[in-house]
């Protein structure tokens, strides 16, 4: 099996509320490997976001240990969460958050930017990984000449040009008609494999499991079940 790059332990995180404290994430442990792309489904309040927003180093868990490529998150300070979410982590969002004075050239180039690691042959990357993507001729267009789905693969570029560890999709397609969201996880999948990233996504739409290599359902907080078998990850697709 390929290195682990995330590895979730005993994860629990809670809000105080008018009723007393509730467990948005209760007790939560899972793997994933690099090179391996998983999805995150459940219901709304299933604790979903919150986990992502924890694996994001967005939120800090109440207990447990979130661990990305061999690092505590737990053991960091502020200032190096920071430094980990610009180097180790890829996001991309159902609002695609591109720049909107940027051309698609030039936000994924951002990301190289921010992490000092743009030169000619970053440049050069940013333009073949958007063309892989179907966006060749769409290099120097702002966010708001392209189409939602044309977006939305910028984004994916955006999260993959600087080698994360860890890429995150949060309702990647939920903006998008079922073609163009087939598409656009099929090459994320196809990406995530290829470069031996770990990918995970958070979706409602049982359709794109079909591109996956395991199934995380969580529910009221909790991780119930894990599908690892190809026979059941498509029979969840297909509504059986």
């Amino acid at each position: 099996m390929s290195n682990v790059a995330l590895e979730v332990r005993d994860v629990v995180k809670s809000f105080q509320t008018d009723t007393g404290i509730i467990n948005a994430v209760d007790n939560v442990s899972f793997q994933v490997h690099s090179g391996e792309f998983v999805a995150l489904v459940g219901p709304s309040g299933s604790g979903k976001t919150t986990m992502l927003s924890m694996l994001a180093a967005l939120l800090t868990p109440s207990s447990g240990q979130i661990i990305i490529d061999g690092v505590d998150l737990a053991r960091m300070s502020e200032k190096q969460r920071v430094a980990l979410r610009r180097e180790k982590i890829g996001f991309t969002f159902q609002s695609n958050n591109l720049i909107p004075f940027l051309t698609a050239l030039e936000n994924v180039e951002l990301m190289l930017r921010l992490n000092n690691r743009y030169n000619r042959a970053g440049a050069v990357r940013s333009a073949e990984l958007l063309s892989r993507l179907g966006l060749g001729e769409r290099l120097a267009n702002l966010p708001g000449q392209m189409s939602g789905g044309q977006q939305q693969r910028v984004a994916i570029a955006r999260a993959l040009i600087h080698s994360p560890t860890l890429v995150l999709a949060d309702e990647p397609t939920a903006s998008l008609d079922t073609e163009r969201a087939f598409q656009v996880v099929q090459t994320f999948a196809g990406l995530i494999h290829e470069n031996q990233r770990a990918g995970i996504m958070v979706t409602h739409d049982l359709r794109m499991c079909k591109y996956v290599d395991r199934v995380l359902q969580m529910r009221d907080g909790k991780l119930v079940k894990i599908y690892e078998d190809r026979k059941e990850i498509d029979a969840l697709g297909h509504g059986e």
